[in-house]
């Protein structure tokens, strides 16, 4: 043997800023806030680019990334409901 001892590491807790930003009240918001919010804040939607020629385009593939790429678990039933409120709100 090598002398294998079990690992005691400590586990570490972060205390998370508070948010700042909110959702634009609107149709479907609580889908948007139900699902989005789970993994990152309000601020982070609000620093995405505005005024996009295709912002449902934009959208699409932001939401589709997210559940592509990231794992997010979101309802195919909800994927609508969230392109259509980013792209109507942001």
């Amino acid at each position: 043997m090598l002398g294998l001892v079990p690992a005691s590491a400590k586990p570490l807790s972060y205390k998370l800023p508070e948010e700042t930003a909110t959702l634009k009240p609107g149709p479907n918001v609580e889908v948007v806030q139900n699902n989005c919010t789970a993994c990152h804040s309000v601020d982070y939607i609000k620093t995405q680019p505005r005024g996009l020629k295709f912002k449902k385009d934009f959208w699409q593939a932001e939401v589709t990334k997210m559940i592509k790429v990231f794992g997010a678990p979101i309802d195919d039933a909800d994927v609508g409901k969230i392109v259509d409120y980013l792209s109507q709100t942001y």
